[in-house]
């Protein structure tokens, strides 16, 4: 059972990466900001008129208003949170997904141990191996199973990207690698 824990712990890293959209650091730019259609009637000249050439020229939309802060709200007005890590779960999915074959499935369980066993050897002393170079077959796993998951299966590809960090983060870690 234990090592069926580290075999989805595993698959998860490998699924880490892919769909996972980098911003650029903000430096003093403003931030994006999602604007959402007013709820009133749109004025005669906010709006092109039909049949002029400019009819295919979106509507303007209102200035922000000043001394307004932008909102970090998504358009649905709840905020943006990392869901806790489900581990178990993301094991099962990788099992049950049709996107990955029966004997790929195999290779990328041997994998995982593989990467596992080297975690085992750094912690325990028995490899000169750094946590650096250990970040290395990780990533090139998670992108392996990413570009595995990414057409057959894209919603839990973007799941493990999502968890991409905190899967690395209990790895990284000798406590919470020993509760695995």
């Amino acid at each position: 059972m234990h090592a069926m824990h580290l075999i989805g712990l595993l698959f998860l890293l490998l699924t880490g990466c892919a769909g996972v959209e980098r911003t650029p650091l903000q430096t003093g730019a403003a931030p994006a900001v999602a604007v959402e259609p007013s709820a009133t009637r749109p004025t005669e000249g906010s709006v092109a008129k039909a049949g002029s050439p400019d009819a295919k020229t979106p509507a303007k939309v209102p200035a922000e208003q000043p001394g307004k802060k932008p909102s970090a709200t998504l358009s649905s007005g709840k905020k943006e949170t990392s869901p806790p890590l489900d581990l178990t779960a993301l094991e099962t999915r990788l099992k049950e997904t049709k996107a990955i074959g029966v004997f790929t499935k195999i290779t990328l369980k041997n994998q995982v141990d593989d990467l596992l066993d080297q975690f085992r050897a750094h912690y325990q002393g028995r490899a000169k191996t750094s946590l650096v170079e250990l970040r290395q077959p990780y990533d090139r796993l998670l992108l392996k199973v990413l570009s595995l998951l990414q057409d057959g299966d894209p919603e839990l590809a973007r799941e493990i990207v999502t968890s991409r960090e905190a899967i690395w983060s209990i790895l990284a870690d000798p406590a919470k690698f020993a509760t695995l």
